[in-house]
C-alpha cells in the first residue's frame, strides 16, 4: 500500500526546520498527497514548484516573483487567478521569501479549506527540501528477505534459505565491529537512479532473531554503535549450501557473481558456499573488501591473469 502524506503531517515534521507558520486554512489539515495520484497535476507532473495555474503543482509555492505577478494584475484578473489557484485544490500553499499574504488570499484559503503556510526562507530552498522529502516518501518500496548490515562502511544484504545461518553470521559480524540495519524484512526504496536505500521498519528496529537464543536487542547488548537506521545497498551476499560437486564447479578465478535488479537498480550479488570448515564472517568481510576494490577499478583476477601472461611471455622468450 502506498504511504499517505497530509498537509498537517508535513507541516508538523518540517515546521521548525523550515520556519513555517500556519496562516490560514486549518480545516485542510488532512489534505493528502498520494503516490501515483495527483488530483490536479496529473501523473508525472512535479509535486511542488513555483506558482503554476496551467499545470498546477500539488503544492504551490509563492515567492517574491509570484507575489509581484499577482499584485501586478488588474482586480478582475487578480481575483480570477486567486480563484483558479484554490479551485485546483492544492494540498497546501507556501508563501516564501518573507512575503505578506493578502487578505483575499487568506480569505480564499479559509473558504476552500486549503492550508497556507508562510516562511522567511527562500522559495527555492523550500521547493528543494520538500521535493526531496516527498519523493523519498512516495517512492516505490520493496521488502527483501535477509539481514541488512553495514560491513566495512558498505550496505550489504545477507540472503539465503531459511535456517542457513544468516542471523548467526550477522551476530558474529556485529561482534567483530560491524553494524545491524535490519533483520528479516528490510525495506528498500530508490533515492537516485542507481541507488537503493534500505531501512528497518519500526517494530523490528534493533532486534535480531537467532535460533537457539531467541530475540536479541542488539543496541542493548552491543551499544548504540552496533546499529544503524539506514544504509545504501551496494552488495548482496547470498549463502548457499553446496556439496563437493558444486564446489568443484565454482569459478576459481572470479568466484560466483551475478547482477540482480530491484526497482530498476542493478545490485551485484556474490554467492558464498556454506560448508563445514568455512568461516562465513571472514568470507563476508573478504567479499566486501573485494567489492570495494572493484568499485575503485581494481580486479584481482585480471591482475593475476595478466601477471601469468607476462611470466609465460618471459619464459617463452628465454
Amino acid at each position: 500500500m502506498k504511504p499517505v502524506l497530509t498537509a498537517g503531517s508535513l507541516f508538523r515534521e518540517h515546521q521548525h526546520k523550515l520556519a513555517l507558520r500556519w496562516l490560514a486554512g486549518q480545516g485542510g489539515d488532512g489534505r493528502t498527497i498520494h503516490a501515483g495520484e495527483s488530483e490536479t497535476a496529473g501523473r508525472g507532473a512535479p509535486w511542488i514548484g513555483h506558482l503554476n495555474l496551467i499545470h498546477p503543482n500539488r503544492i504551490q509555492v509563492l515567492g517574491r516573483a509570484e507575489m509581484r505577478y499577482l499584485d501586478s494584475l488588474g482586480k478582475n484578473s487578480h481575483d480570477d487567478a486567486i480563484q483558479q489557484l484554490f479551485a485546483n485544490r492544492p494540498a497546501f500553499v507556501v508563501i516564501a521569501d518573507g512575503c505578506d499574504a493578502s487578505d483575499d488570499l487568506l480569505l480564499s484559503a479559509e473558504e476552500s479549506g486549503t492550508p497556507i503556510f508562510a516562511t522567511n526562507l527562500p522559495s527555492h530552498k523550500i521547493i528543494s527540501h520538500l521535493q526531496y522529502h516527498i519523493s523519498g516518501w512516495l517512492e516505490d518500496r520493496i521488502t527483501l528477505h535477509g539481514v541488512f548490515m553495514e560491513i566495512l562502511g558498505m550496505g550489504v544484504l545477507i540472503t539465503g534459505e531459511s535456517g542457513i545461518g544468516k542471523s548467526e553470521l550477522a551476530l558474529e559480524l556485529i561482534s567483530r565491529g560491524h553494524r545491524l540495519v535490519a533483520d528479516d524484512a528490510p525495506e528498500f526504496y530508490r533515492i537516485a537512479p542507481d541507488i537503493l536505500n534500505g531501512y528497518c521498519p519500526n517494530p523490528l528496529r534493533e532486534f535480531l532473531e537467532v535460533r537457539g537464543l531467541g530475540i536479541l536487542n542488539i543496541r542493548e547488548m552491543f551499544g548504540d554503535s552496533a546499529v544503524k537506521p539506514n544504509k545504501n545497498l551496494r552488495l548482496i551476499i547470498h549463502l548457499e549450501r553446496m556439496d563437493d560437486e558444486a564446489l568443484r564447479k565454482m569459478d576459481r578465478l572470479n568466484g560466483s557473481k551475478q547482477m540482480l535488479t530491484f526497482l530498476d537498480v542493478d545490485i551485484p550479488q556474490v554467492t558464498l558456499p556454506v560448508a563445514p570448515g568455512h568461516n562465513l564472517a571472514v568470507l563476508a568481510e573478504g567479499a566486501t573488501r573485494n567489492h570495494i576494490l572493484h568499485q575503485r577499478g581494481y580486479d584481482a583476477a585480471q591482475v593475476f591473469i595478466e601477471r601469468q601472461r607476462l611470466l609465460m611471455e618471459e619464459g617463452g622468450g628465454a
